[in-house]
């Protein structure tokens, strides 16, 4: 016989499996806005997104729903481990939409639907003025959602990091990005020093797209990515989308002049998704799946993307493929070539086109520019200005244009606090790349493709609790250790040694 608790568990369990219908339905909507929706049908597709998001809001925060996550927090003792992690996400998440309406919730995603919208446009025309005003308004958005909350920091910045990688606070992150700028700038001008001179004339050679398609797919499955469970489209900002249990899908950006881009965009992109594509059957039957932080999220994409897709080990493999397919264009180019050009080591504007070593520094602008937005200290007008002062003090680079500037992300539609899980993922992996290389003949397997013992590896100690811990938890129980950017700098400061004779 069912307890009373038991009862309301399965009653909860009902609900959550209609919110899934229309979660499944708003994916596959967001999919093609981004994707290949006609640009004059967005409006109309924005529109009918934030509907049935608001549906899904009013069944996620309606009366009853409200009392059976009250109920079930307060005897959460009664539950299976599993239930009780699903409880505490939805108490934490009820306490920061109790005092939201369903009018609130609409507003909101229109908000956010016309920023992606005015983004693009402004993107088009290099022409922050014409994103300026949405920025504005998903800034007052942010500031009126925390202000309602009842679980809220006293930071309004803090909620936003939050919100992104649980438990890990501003305080934090400054002595972490502290000790990342320091440890990047001085190997920077080390590097900047060398004499060696790494080839580079062809990066910039004209690439058939058809090609860079054919690329696309060896990778992917090369890496370890399910096919039958996910899809590749483009995108004019790649991302990675977890539709549903049986459903993840990559998107790139082709250029025919940078064969590179795409290379990387799809190696990362494609981690996100192995990542998706191997979370615990029990997280989606207890539906907590989907609970994986950005950070930890980023260890992974980036953890393929650079550690696994730019090391030496991996050109070797991919290089009989790469002359095949690039033999025209790029059929000059030895294996030793490639690798030092994958790692070429150069400032520049655009984050997602930049190295292992000054990506980081992109992020730290980003960090210290939401800071100051969140604070009021930098006015939405001033950003522009801000960023290219920054770009020039960093990094020795200055945007000639708000396109490849501020407006070259498309991340701020939605809001602020997601650009640190990018460094933070760098740290996690550097952190357990020891691990896997003590444990595994991690570089032969690299070198020899053996890329389902690779994942057997993140499954066992990188995805399987992804979703069940915090991302203090988690790093604690896979490494042993807190956060620190050392590790990262350690990493960088061997492999860019040997490269450019240090």
């Amino acid at each position: 016989m069912q307890t009373e608790t038991q009862k309301k568990r399965n009653e909860l369990y009902r609900k959550l499996r209609k919110l899934r219908y229309y979660q499944h339905a708003l994916g596959i909507l967001n999919f093609d806005f981004e994707t290949i929706a006609p640009k004059n049908a967005k409006p109309d597709q924005g529109a009918t997104m934030s509907f049935f998001a608001n549906e899904a809001f009013k069944l996620q925060n309606s009366r009853r729903m409200k009392e059976l996550i009250v109920y079930l927090h307060e005897h959460r003792e009664e539950l299976d481990p599993l239930d009780r992690r699903l409880s505490d996400l939805l108490y934490d998440s009820y306490e920061k939409q109790k005092n939201v309406t369903p009018a609130d919730d609409l507003r909101w995603s229109n908000i956010y639907n016309k920023a992606y919208m005015d983004w693009e446009n402004a993107k088009r025309a290099a022409d922050f003025s014409l994103f300026s005003d949405s920025l504005a308004a998903v800034i007052e958005a942010g500031r009126e959602q925390v202000a309602l909350r009842e679980n809220k920091l006293p930071d309004l910045y803090d909620n936003f990091l939050n919100d992104y990688e649980r438990g890990v606070l501003s305080d934090e992150l400054d002595r972490f990005f502290d000790e990342l700028k320091d440890g990047l700038r001085s190997l920077i001008a080390r590097i900047r020093a060398s004499k060696h001179k790494i080839r580079t004339d062809f990066l910039s050679r004209k690439v058939p797209i058809p090609k860079q398609q054919a690329f696309s797919d060896y990778l992917l499955r090369l890496n370890g990515y399910d096919f039958d469970r996910g899809a590749i489209t483009t995108t004019e900002h790649p991302f990675t989308s977890d539709i549903a249990e049986n459903d993840a899908r990559v998107t790139t950006h082709y250029h025919e002049d940078m064969v590179l881009s795409n290379m990387y965009s799809v190696i990362h992109e494609g981690g996100h998704a192995i990542f998706m594509q191997n979370e615990p059957a029990e997280d989606y039957a207890h539906f907590i799946n989907d609970e994986i932080s950005n950070g930890m999220h980023e260890s992974v994409s980036r953890f393929y993307e650079n550690v696994i897709g730019r090391s030496e080990e991996y050109i070797h493999l991919i290089y009989p493929k790469f002359h095949e397919l690039f033999a025209e264009e790029l059929g000059d180019v030895s294996e030793r070539e490639l690798y030092e050009a994958v790692n070429l080591v150069e400032p520049s504007l655009i984050r997602t086109e930049a190295d292992e070593v000054t990506y980081g520094l992109h992020i730290v602008i980003r960090y210290e520019m939401e800071k100051k937005i969140c604070s009021g200290e930098l006015p939405v007008e001033a950003i522009p200005d801000a960023w290219s002062a920054l770009y020039d003090e960093y990094l020795g680079v200055r945007p000639r244009n708000d396109a490849e500037g501020v407006l070259q992300d498309v991340h701020w539609t939605g809001g602020f606090g997601y650009f640190p899980s990018y460094a933070l993922g760098n740290a996690y992996n550097a952190m357990y790349l020891q691990k896997i290389e003590r444990e595994m003949d991690f570089r032969g397997a690299i070198r020899e493709g053996r890329f389902s013992e690779i994942k057997e590896w993140m499954r066992k100690n990188v995805f399987a609790e992804a979703n069940r811990l915090s991302p203090k938890e988690w790093l604690l129980a896979l490494c042993g250790r807190p956060l620190t950017a050392k590790d990262f700098l350690a990493y960088l400061e061997r492999k860019y040694t040997d490269i450019y004779r240090l």
